[in-house]
């Protein structure tokens, strides 16, 4: 099927389906049912085997409607890492309802004492029969008051090097022994989160990959997260669902505030453009590279989304001037600026820091040489804290 065939396609479904007014609860089950919730997946695992270029088709084809219910083999890291990592009743039981946007899940990844060296994490998991008991501390852990799952990641071996005896599961949320403080952001938001963990169980049909193997799973979801924030930003306090990064924001910004005609001005939106086209590029060679190589490729497009939203906001600061400085709903200009100055930092640190990007980089593309591990074969139990 050519992409036109597909456009044609899901423009007349949504013509014969889609109205405003209509229930969201059907409608998400009715997307689903028909493969457009994740077009790019297997039709037994209810895609239609389409390209990732035909999905990104679909998704804009519903935005243009204002349909929800597409995009979730892009940006549904909880059902992207099930698909590829899980067992087929994991995908049978987890799946349909997060698609259907029936359940919602949260990432617990980072630690007070392990960010950006995540395989030092201390929050452990030991079995009890059918369960596992969990017990630590996560951080910086978005939507988590709201989540029914968190993609957890435990130690559940201590006698192995820190990479081996890490665990990955779906946690359920909803339970007494899971504490969520929110913790307060420099945009005056709370998003993030600590999140307190005590004797909380959760099934061990609910562990993906093997004991021991969480590890490489949280590269696949890891690689999600990126390719995620390297396609789309959140860019407006009024717009909690990302979007795609375009330049042509910037020429109305300038045309509106009379910069349009300074040549340094049109020159620094050109080069923000320029940086958007080259990530594009970067995310479709992604596609077609196997996993390693994707990966890296994640990686380049996190940091160049981090170094676009940075730019834009430096620019968009210019162009403004003095009123870049005024904040609050009189002065909606001035504070749509400075939100996007303080939010770009999340890019920047969520998901890897710059500095874990440039490390990958540097260590898979320029072939530079690694840190010194002396610990690299240490059971965990063992190394010096």
């Amino acid at each position: 099927m050519t992409d036109d065939e597909v456009r044609r396609e899901v423009r007349e479904w949504l013509a014969a389906n889609w109205s405003s007014g209509i229930d969201r609860a059907g409608w998400a089950r009715t997307v689903v049912d028909a493969g457009w919730a994740v077009p790019s997946w297997e039709p037994e695992w209810y895609g239609r085997g389409l390209s990732d270029t035909q999905s990104r088709i679909v998704a804009e084809e519903f935005a243009a409607v204002g349909a929800p219910g597409a995009g979730h083999d892009r940006a549904n890291l909880f059902a992207c890492t099930l698909h590829d990592c899980g067992t087929d009743e994991q995908k049978r039981r987890l799946i349909p309802p997060s698609i259907r946007g029936e359940s919602k899940w949260c990432l617990l990844y980072s630690e007070p004492g392990a960010g950006s060296d995540l395989a030092g994490l201390r929050t452990r998991a030991d079995r009890d029969g059918d369960d596992w008991v969990i017990n630590g501390q996560k951080v910086w852990t978005s939507f988590a008051k709201t989540a029914d799952y968190g993609m957890l990641v435990a130690r559940t071996d201590w006698d192995v090097p820190k990479h081996k005896g890490i665990s990955f599961f779906m946690l359920p949320m909803r339970q007494p022994r899971v504490e969520i403080r929110p913790i307060h952001q420099i945009t005056g938001e709370s998003e993030f989160n600590e999140v307190f963990i005590e004797n909380a169980r959760v099934p061990a049909a609910n562990m993906v990959g093997e004991p021991g193997a969480g590890w490489s799973v949280l590269q696949v979801a890891l690689g999600y997260e990126r390719r995620f924030m390297g396609d789309l930003a959140r860019t407006s306090k009024d717009t909690k669902r990302p979007k795609a990064e375009k330049g042509g924001g910037l020429v109305q910004l300038a045309r509106d505030f009379g910069r349009l005609d300074d040549a340094d001005v049109r020159q620094q939106i050109a080069r923000i453009d320029a940086l958007v086209t080259v990530n594009r590029w970067n995310r479709e060679r992604s596609k077609a590279a196997d996993r390693g190589e994707a990966a890296t490729l994640m990686a380049l497009g996190k940091l160049a989304m981090s170094r676009i939203l940075h730019e834009t906001a430096r620019v968009e600061t210019e162009i403004v001037g003095a009123e870049a400085m005024l904040a609050g709903p009189d002065n909606p200009v001035g504070d749509a600026v400075t939100f996007r100055t303080l939010n770009a930092y999340f890019t920047s640190i969520g998901g890897g820091t710059d500095q874990i990007q440039r490390n990958i980089i540097g260590e898979r593309v320029l072939g530079l040489p690694k840190e010194p591990e002396p610990y690299r074969n240490t059971p965990f139990r063992d190394l010096p804290h």
